[in-house]
């Protein structure tokens, strides 16, 4: 029987105080630390909540935080590509809100 490959899709996104957990349509669940993603560890608990499908599911979008995170990404376990000037900026911006 050949193998049908199914580009994997998000379909729940959890977050507490350490770490995000996405389900995803093929019943897979996985967790990464938030550490890996410095906005989502900065986010307030309302700013995580607020976050909706991308393209039927390949990404994650926070936008209150204009955080997008590709699935295949976190399956790969790759962390956020933000700098840390970038990341500071943000801060500071945030703070200015």
């Amino acid at each position: 029987m050949p193998t049908v490959l199914i580009d994997p899709t998000a379909v729940k996104v959890t977050l507490n105080e350490d770490e995000m957990t996405v389900d995803l349509e093929d019943g897979r669940r996985m967790s990464v630390p938030l550490a890996w993603y410095p906005r989502l560890t900065y986010a307030t608990p309302i700013e995580r909540q607020n976050w909706q499908s991308l393209g039927n599911g390949y990404a994650i979008e926070f936008p209150d935080l204009d955080e997008h995170i590709g699935v295949e990404g976190l399956l790969a376990g790759h962390h956020s590509g933000e700098s840390q000037k970038s990341l500071v900026k943000w801060l500071e911006m945030r703070e200015g809100k």
